[in-house]
């Protein structure tokens, strides 16, 4: 086996260009060959050294991430490797999160500023983005599609790179460099498993590389990655502190205190006033207006029929205890899942063919199909939704006045109920990517020039069981003639016998199939994404200064857009309870230039400048320039600093056709404060509305940096960078707590509380529209720091890594002048997950290279969070039964170690643990991406990981 570099040949001012505005590495044309320049603007690795020198630094912060690195971490995938990075932070899409809008994929957040606004490229050029929008409106590229051991090196911008690259790269690029040139074959296989005996993951890998550049002039790299991960239940980690639990009464919460959401599921709550689903029913007394459960037998219901023991026939031994007679369970804990399970198959090609000793012709294609799987709760019957027509209200559900089950007999009487005999809500995601790139490249009259044509495409269907149709389940329940004709138009209900009821409960067992047919049919929709592209690069010297000679480049690029999600069978006449419309269609062209240099004005200052230029054909024109300079004083040290403008261009999903249904975490000031604290005042899920704008302008950002780059010793270095980044015109859907106060909502009229008359009643859905609104600041300090050992005696090398991202800031100021900082809060909860922004993360690593052995230790901190939405709130997010706020998320640290042997020079072992203290994840029931932990501490979830493996050269 053996590996090359291009052979044509680069002019030195090209190479310093690619470093210049692209970091350490190239970005935009590959730079393999720069360590072999004599000029001063070298920028590769100092001979005798394998740390990173000052003149392989430049103005712009950029981290390096090597393929060792990637290996040394155990991380199974690139995308799981890239969420534990420093500077990854709220907005970050966990491929966990089976349930939210964009199952099955990965997304990357950058400063914390969403997956939307970081841009990732492969080999320095775009894919198309994930077909599934986060949130039903951020577009992102799924990291996923990356094949892991077809991966060379990942490079990080961390300061905007709209300059260069275009819309999306407000908080900075991450560009996957793959292998470019391969000889032999190498295959590898593993299994991993976590000390429950679950989460399994099994994956096989071939890379098959023949021809020579240098002698045959061409060279075929193929590479095959093949992986299976199963499914992690909940209930599989009872016991491990609070992970996959919502009764959280051992901990010292209670149901009364935070909507039920804290006593598992089936509390009664507000006074009676309310009532959380329940497996064998909650029940509103028509004449109370009190909640009880099915199975209370105290008495003081005023049931016309009892049913003493369907708590015990269907919660069987589960822990009881409300106060109200609720029948408690956890649906969470039994249903819902730590990670779904889910097969992949990537292919990556590429053919290089050297035509002449200047010209080279390439061609790449990426492969990737992914088939994921995960579960949730059981549906509630009484969960409100929207559609564009409208919000659509489900907290009227109730038992009909004949309904067998209905313990208030003779008299409709309302129901909460969860369906646990329908069975869990399930997603089947099955996802296809696609990615050609041909193109040439060479070295004509002084210019160097590569200009390439790109087809990328993601196709994703989302196939959904255990969802209830509404127009049948009522009909089912409380058989009224309005409530039969709607669901006659079903043709399973029309099939089923006249007169049948959906029984419920611990009568349940009385249901066919073919009502569940009817009830709960699958349901489905598609999204695809693509891009066409076609571009062209040059670069040249033009002239010298004291520093050597001036370089520039200039470009042109060419792009079709178009993006589109139809919406899951029966969301858009909002006829599936509990399930939001979500749907978008649109396409555009962009066409942009641009152009950069270098003026090295002396020996130890260099000054560097881009502009572009970018037309879209929905919202117009956005031109952004970047400014940069470096500053060596003295050998061993360089000062650098960058000022850049950034754009984002608003995604079809934001200004196209369609809309968004779904629901958001939010308190009900109003209600609060009509029922004298006794609903509303806590956050809770409500629905919310949201209407796509044609007339978005793009968002717009202002970034700066001022750092450092220090060589304390041959074996010694340290970056330091303060980074701020402005974000003006952001597009948001109206916040939820804005539209509340400002009364942009629908009610319930119908859900008031008995005894409090001025009580408006529960909002149905808030009513919003995507608009530039907000504006943001994020500052922050990265500090980056390498040691080498040479430990001499046969006893080895250490190397010794630390990245450290501390925030400073992440403001938001909203039109009316409010002000939130989310640094180190559990907010901001308008974005994926609620996860919260810590301050600090850190990323640790030592590595002791000896021998045939590599063992290498990798330490992540997640630090602390105020349990509060903003800083500014006086209340925390989430109180003990006792009334104690609960104001902290502990911080969370975790140490991985792996370990690599090599039996002879072809044949290699290979394991890992993560998580080796088997750390358990502190509680944080604030946020919705996870049960009772932060998906920031998914490896704490899992427990203690081991892997095994065997890598083979032939």
């Amino acid at each position: 086996m053996k590996t090359g570099t291009q052979r044509f040949r680069k002019t030195v001012v090209a190479r310093a260009l690619i470093t210049a505005f692209c970091g350490t590495a190239s970005m935009m044309i590959a730079q393999e060959t720069l360590a072999q320049s004599s000029s001063s603007l070298q920028r590769v690795e100092v001979t005798g050294s394998n740390i990173r020198r000052t003149d392989t630094e430049t103005a712009s912060p950029v981290q390096t991430i090597s393929r060792e690195e990637i290996q040394n971490s155990g991380k199974a995938s690139v995308a799981e490797f890239l969420q534990t990075l420093a500077a990854d932070n709220q907005g970050s899409v966990p491929t966990t999160f089976g349930n939210g809008f964009a199952p099955g994929a990965s997304g990357l957040s950058l400063r914390g500023l969403g997956a939307a606004s970081t841009l990732v490229l492969i080999n320095g050029r775009r894919i198309a983005p994930y077909g599934l929008a986060d949130d039903g409106q951020k577009v992102f590229a799924d990291l996923n599609v990356i094949p892991l051991e077809a991966v060379e090196r990942v490079e990080i911008l961390k300061d905007g790179g709209s300059a260069v690259y275009g819309s999306d790269a407000i908080a900075g690029v991450v560009n996957v460099i793959l292998r470019k040139n391969f000889k032999g074959t190498v295959a590898s296989a593993s299994v991993g498993q976590s000390r429950y005996g679950d989460g399994t993951e099994t994956r096989a890998t071939v890379t098959h590389g023949f021809g020579d550049l240098d002698q045959q002039g061409f060279n075929v790299l193929l590479n095959l990655e093949v992986s299976k991960k199963n499914e992690i239940w909940n209930r599989d980690r009872s016991g491990r502190g609070a992970v996959g639990r919502s009764d959280l009464r051992k901990e010292g919460y209670d149901a009364e205190n935070t909507g039920g959401t804290n006593g598992g599921t089936g509390a009664i709550i507000a006074e009676r006033g309310a009532a959380v689903s329940s497996v064998v029913g909650n029940v509103r007394n028509p004449s109370t207006l009190e909640y009880y459960s099915r199975s209370d037998t105290s008495g003081t219901a005023g049931f016309t029929r009892s049913f003493p023991g369907s708590c015990a026939a269907v919660a069987g031994n589960y822990p009881q205890g409300d106060p109200n007679g609720g029948c408690l369970t956890d649906a969470s804990q039994q249903y819902a899942q730590v990670q779904p399970s889910a097969k992949t198959i990537n292919f990556f090609g590429r053919f290089t063919k050297q035509l002449n000793a200047d010209t080279e012709m390439y061609a790449e294609l990426n492969l990737y199909k992914n088939k994921s799987d995960s579960s949730g709760t059981p549906s509630g019957v009484s969960g409100s939704t929207g559609y564009p027509g409208g919000p659509v209200s489900n907290a009227g559900v109730a038992l009909g006045a004949s309904h067998p089950d209905n313990p208030y007999f003779g008299t409709a009487a309302r129901l909460r109920y969860l369906a646990a005999d329908v069975g869990p809500r399930t997603s089947h995601v099955d996802g296809d990517f696609s990615r050609f790139v041909a193109g040439i490249k060479g070295t004509w009259a002084s210019w160097d020039y590569d200009s390439a044509i790109l087809f990328s495409e993601n196709k994703v269907s989302n196939t959904r069981g255990g969802f209830l149709q509404r127009d049948v389940a009522f009909a089912l329940l409380n058989p009224t003639a309005a409530n039969v004709a709607a669901a006659m138009k079903n043709p399973a209900y029309a099939a089923l016998p006249a007169g049948t009821f959906w029984r419920i409960g611990e009568n349940a067992g009385l249901n066919s199939a073919a009502l569940y047919a009817a009830l709960s049919p699958e349901i489905s929709n598609d999204a695809s994404a693509k891009t066409t592209q076609i571009d062209l690069k040059v670069s040249r010297e033009m002239g010298k200064l004291d520093g050597g000679p001036i370089g520039v480049a200039f470009g042109v690029e060419a792009r079709r857009e178009s993006i589109s999600l139809a919406p899951t069978t029966g969301t858009d006449k909002g006829n599936i309870i509990g399930l939001g419309y979500s749907a978008y269609d649109g396409s555009r062209t962009v066409i942009a230039g641009f152009g950069e240099a270098v003026f090295p004005v002396t020996k130890r200052l260099e000054l560097s400048a881009a502009l572009r230029a970018d037309h879209y054909s929905d919202t117009g024109t956005s031109v952004t320039p970047k400014l940069g300079a470096k500053w060596r004083p003295v050998d061993s040290l360089a000062v650098r600093g960058t000022f850049a403008k950034g754009f984002r261009a608003p995604s079809s999903a934001e200004n196209g056709v369609g809309g968004l249904a779904a629901f958001t975490t939010a308190a009900d000031p109003a209600r609060c404060a009509a029922t004298a604290g006794t609903i509303g005042c806590d956050p809770a899920n409500v629905a919310i509305i949201t209407s796509p704008n044609a007339n978005l302008q793009p968002e717009k950002s202002t970034s700066t940096t001022l750092g450092m780059v220090w060589d304390l010793t041959p074996k010694t270095s340290a970056t330091v960078d303060l980074w701020q980044i402005k974000r003006k015109n952001e597009i948001n859907q109206e916040t939820a707590s804005s539209a509340i106060a400002a009364n942009h909502v629908s009610r319930d009229a119908s859900t008031a509380l008995p005894g409090f008359p001025g009580d408006p009643g529960a909002i149905t859905a808030v009513l919003t529209n995507y608009i530039n609104s907000s504006e943001s600041v994020v500052r922050g300090i990265d500090l980056d720091m390498k040691h080498r050992w040479d430990l001499g005696g046969g006893n080895g090398r250490v190397t010794l890594g630390l990245v450290w991202t501390h925030l400073l800031k992440l403001q938001r100021t909203d039109p009316d002048g409010t002000v939130s900082n989310f640094a180190g809060t559990h907010g901001n909860c308008d974005v994926t997950n609620c996860i919260g922004t810590p301050k600090d993360r850190i990323n640790l690593t030592a590595a002791w290279d000896v021998g045939a052995w590599r063992v290498a230790t990798t330490v992540n901190y997640r630090g602390k969070l105020d349990n509060k939405f903003t800083k500014e709130d006086t209340s925390c997010a989430s109180t003990l039964a006792d009334g104690t706020e609960v104001c902290k998320v502990g911080s969370f640290t975790t140490v991985d170690v792996t370990a690599r042997f090599k039996l002879s020079d072809k044949t290699e072992i290979f394991g890992g643990i993560r998580n080796l203290f088997d750390r358990v994840p502190p509680i944080d029931q604030t946020t919705y991406g996870a049960v009772s932990y932060n998906p920031l501490d998914y490896s704490g979830a899992v427990g203690r990981y081991y892997s095994i493996g065997v890598r083979h050269v032939f």
